[in-house]
């Protein structure tokens, strides 16, 4: 069943952080977004992770609704049927679900998979985001460790963030005036998550912020500072003993030259947020179809079109393509593509 159970999520971010990879984690808002991501994980014949965000949510439960829950529901549910047609592993994430949309979204989410766990079924996410971030940090964890304790008794792992990731992504935390001093985690709050995380009985991720910024950007622009993730691993190391260690995430990793991404994957990031470049990939095919047949999409000077060009499915079908391709660069550029565990498995059989 190529939606990863709970047991096959953690087989797959213990065999990224063991051979140094990472996953892309692709955001979707409909079904042909969702239809490209799982096309691009299959052609790179690597695993990975389809999320939805509050915004995504909304988008795809359409304008005469917009139920952020329900939408991201619906969602699940089509990439619940379409990944089975697929010979690779796919996690369902949400992402950046801030403290006060936990009643409106996450908890919603939380009951459909409770009902499901309850039927014998997969949960329907395999994992959500609180992104508490905003919060100081006792604040924060005082939020995440029951949310966290609550979704291990079903399997499902948390992530949660602490420190800012830059600019603005669905209304995530951060904005263009944030503090340079709040987009860098230091090891002292890493150690104080490790600490209050660690005697719940589950998996969990941690975004912890190294000068990330979300969007494209410019070289030079955005000051990345990876070598803060090294120094707060070692940091609970020192704490904790040499089992410790957290399965990172890099938000924000559109437009990252490859030698950061690919120095991040030394120090423990296994889950990378590509939606940017995703976003561009998806619309310039549009772009090129309408400029290259305006006479055809538009009804002008008493002309009626061409059917077969503004036909949408003419169109998205270019989308689906170019954003197929660019997770297949995501998979090339952190190293897991080749690596899915479900035909490794199916090769030993």
């Amino acid at each position: 069943m190529p939606i990863a159970s709970p047991e096959q999520y953690r087989q797959m971010l213990d065999a990224a952080q063991a051979g140094d990879y990472a996953y892309p984690a692709i955001n979707v808002t409909s079904m042909i977004t969702a239809n490209a991501a799982l096309k691009g994980f299959a052609d790179a014949k690597s695993d990975g992770i389809l999320q939805v965000s509050t915004g995504g949510g909304k988008f795809a439960s359409g304008l005469g609704i917009g139920d952020m829950a329900l939408g991201a529901i619906s969602i699940a549910e089509h990439i619940h049927r379409m990944a089975d047609r697929y010979d690779v592993l796919i996690a369902l994430h949400t992402d950046h679900g801030p403290p006060d949309q936990i009643d409106t979204f996450l908890n919603p989410l939380i009951e459909e998979s409770e009902r499901r766990v309850a039927d014998g079924k997969l949960p329907l996410y395999s994992s959500h985001m609180l992104d508490a971030s905003s919060l100081p940090l006792n604040e924060n964890l005082d939020l995440s460790v029951p949310l966290y304790e609550r979704m291990a008794k079903i399997g499902q792992m948390i992530e949660i963030e602490a420190g800012v990731v830059g600019g603005e992504e669905d209304g995530a935390a951060g904005s263009d005036d944030t503090p340079a001093e709040k987009m860098y985690t230091t090891p002292e709050d890493m150690v104080e998550v490790y600490r209050r995380m660690k005697d719940v009985d589950g998996t969990y991720m941690f975004a912890a912020t190294f000068g990330n910024v979300h969007g494209s950007y410019k070289p030079g622009a955005v000051k990345l500072r990876p070598e803060l993730l090294k120094e707060g691993q070692a940091a609970i190391k020192a704490e904790f003993g040499p089992d410790a260690l957290f399965h990172l995430v890099f938000h924000g990793g559109s437009g990252t030259p490859q030698h950061q991404i690919r120095e991040t994957l030394e120090y423990g990031v296994i889950k990378m947020n590509v939606d940017t470049d995703c976003q561009y990939t998806f619309t310039r095919p549009i772009v090129d179809h309408i400029m290259t047949n305006y006479d055809g999409v538009l009804k002008i000077e008493g002309e009626v079109g061409n059917k077969k060009v503004y036909d949408p499915r003419s169109y998205l079908k270019k989308a689906e393509a170019g954003m197929a391709a660019r997770v297949v660069v995501a998979c090339d550029d952190l190293t897991s593509s080749g690596k899915s565990l479900l035909q490794q498995t199916a090769a030993a059989v």
